[in-house]
C-alpha cells in the first residue's frame, strides 16, 4: 500500500512532535542529582602546646684534659683509647725513680730537723732549771727560747718538703680527672712530658648524660613573650620537655629538659642560645652531631586545627576549605594557616568552632552544591582505595578457577 506524499510529511511530523514532548518530559527528572556524600571534621577550639623544631649540636657536659703534673718520661699507658674510666683511674704512668728520691732526701732533711729540735728543745729546759736557781742569765733563757722556735720552723720546713716530694710521687701516675670516654692517647711510652707542655695527653668527655646547644629568633622569643603577655598563650607550669630529632629524620627514644636560655643576643646572627639536657645510656649521641631540637615553649589557647588534606589551594596560592553551610550546601572559604601539628593544620583565621569542613568527597561538588554530609573516619579507608580493594577480593577467586 501506497502513502501519498501529504499523508507521509503528517505522520512524520507527528512523530516528531510527540518524541520532542517526551524529550521535555524527561529533562527535569534527568536534572534531579541526588546529594554528593561528604565526610566532614566539625571543628572544635583546643589547646596547643606552642613546640618549636630548631637547629642544634650535641657538647659534652663535662670535657677534661689529661696533663702532667710533674715533668718527666712516660713509662706506660695504662687505659685503652676510646674506653670508659672512672675518675681515679690511673692512665699514665712517668717514671718514679727521681721522686722516690726526693722522698728519701726529703725524710732525710726532716730526721736531721727533728734532732736539731731536740738539741734546742734540752737546752732550753737546761736553762730553765737554771734560771729558777738563779744560776744563769735572762739573756741565755732568752737565746734558748728562740734556738727552739727557729728549730721548730725547721721541723715544719722538712715536713712540709717531705709532703711535696710525696705529693710528686703521686703524681707520677697520671689518673682521670673525671669519669667518662677517653680519646685517643696524644703521646706514647717514652716521651718526655712537662707541666709546662701546652699539649694534653688525652681528652676526657662525659657522655652521659649530654647537652644539646641550639639556637632560636630573638624576634620569635619576643613575639612568643608578648603572646603571654596579652594572655594569648599560656605557660606551661610543669618543666620544658625537649625532644631531639637525629640527622636522619628519626626520633631520639629519650627526653631530655630545657636548662637555660642565654641572657644575651649574638650580635652578628641575632639568635639565642638555648641548652638542653638528655640522657644518652647507649652512647647513641656523639658530641658534634647535628640535631634538630623539638622545644615547647608555651601552650596556645582556644586553638583551631583541620586535616591537612581538607586544605585546598587556589592558583593564586590562597588556602581554601569547603564548608557544609546550615542547609548542607557547599560553600568555598577562604582561611589562613599556622604551624603544622602532626597531620593537622592550625587555622589562625577564616574559621570558627563547630564548622564542618570536608576532608573527603571533593570530586562532584562545587559552591552552592547540595551534599550529604558524614563524620569523617581518620582511620577509615577513602573511598576509592576501598573499592579497589574489594574488587582485587573479588578477582583473585575468579582466577584461581582459571
Amino acid at each position: 500500500m501506497r502513502m501519498n506524499r501529504p499523508t507521509l510529511a503528517a505522520a512524520l511530523a507527528t512523530v516528531i512532535l510527540l518524541s520532542g514532548c517526551q524529550k521535555e518530559d524527561e529533562q527535569p527528572a534527568a536534572a534531579a542529582f541526588p546529594p554528593s556524600a561528604v565526610a566532614v571534621f566539625t571543628t572544635k577550639t583546643e589547646t596547643l602546646p606552642i613546640t618549636n623544631e630548631l637547629p642544634g649540636r650535641i657538647t659534652a657536659t663535662r670535657v677534661a684534659e689529661v696533663r702532667p703534673r710533674v715533668s718527666g718520661i712516660v713509662v706506660e699507658r695504662v687505659f685503652q683509647q676510646g674506653s670508659k674510666v672512672n675518675e681515679g683511674d690511673v692512665l699514665y704512668r712517668i717514671d718514679p725513680a727521681p721522686f722516690r728520691v726526693q722522698v728519701e732526701k726529703a725524710e732525710a732533711t726532716l730526721r736531721r730537723a727533728q734532732s736539731v729540735r731536740l738539741q734546742a728543745q734540752q737546752k732550753a729546759d737546761r736553762q730553765e732549771q737554771l734560771k729558777k736557781a738563779n744560776v744563769v742569765a735572762a739573756q741565755q733563757l732568752e737565746d734558748a727560747a728562740a734556738l727552739l722556735a727557729t728549730a721548730d720552723a725547721d721541723v715544719a720546713i722538712a715536713e712540709a718538703g717531705l709532703a711535696a716530694a710525696k705529693l710528686d710521687l703521686q703524681y707520677a701516675d697520671v689518673t682521670a680527672p673525671i669519669s667518662g670516654r677517653i680519646g685517643r692517647a696524644m703521646i706514647t711510652e717514652g716521651a718526655l712530658v712537662s707541666t709546662n707542655s701546652s699539649e694534653n695527653l688525652a681528652t676526657i668527655q662525659q657522655l652521659d648524660p649530654l647537652y644539646a646547644d641550639f639556637t632560636q629568633s630573638a624576634t620569635d622569643l619576643i613575639r612568643l613573650r608578648k603572646a603571654l603577655e596579652d594572655g594569648k598563650m599560656l605557660s606551661g607550669d610543669e618543666e620544658a620537655e625537649v625532644q631531639l630529632v637525629l640527622d636522619d629524620g628519626t626520633a631520639y627514644e629519650h627526653k631530655g629538659k630545657l636548662l637555660f636560655s642565654e641572657a644575651a643576643v649574638d650580635a652578628t646572627t641575632g639568635q639565642v642560645t638555648l641548652r638542653g639536657e638528655f640522657p644518652n645510656p647507649e652512647n647513641d649521641l656523639l658530641p658534634g652531631m647535628y640535631v634538630r631540637v623539638l622545644v615547647q615553649q608555651g601552650v596556645e589557647k582556644d586553638a583551631i586545627t583541620v586535616p591537612q588534606q581538607a586544605v585546598q589551594r587556589n592558583n593564586a596560592g590562597q588556602s581554601q576549605v569547603y564548608v557544609v553551610a546550615a542547609d548542607n550546601k557547599v560553600e568555598f572559604r577562604n582561611v589562613t594557616l599556622g604551624r603544622t601539628i602532626g597531620t593537622r593544620w592550625q587555622v589562625t583565621s577564616g574559621l570558627k568552632a563547630g564548622e564542618k569542613v570536608i576532608v573527603e568527597g571533593f570530586q562532584k561538588i562545587g559552591p552552592g552544591a547540595p551534599v550529604e554530609p558524614t563524620d569523617w573516619n581518620p582511620d577509615a579507608k577513602p573511598a576509592a582505595e576501598a573499592a579497589q580493594t574489594t574488587a582485587s577480593a573479588d578477582e583473585k577467586p575468579a582466577e584461581a578457577t582459571k
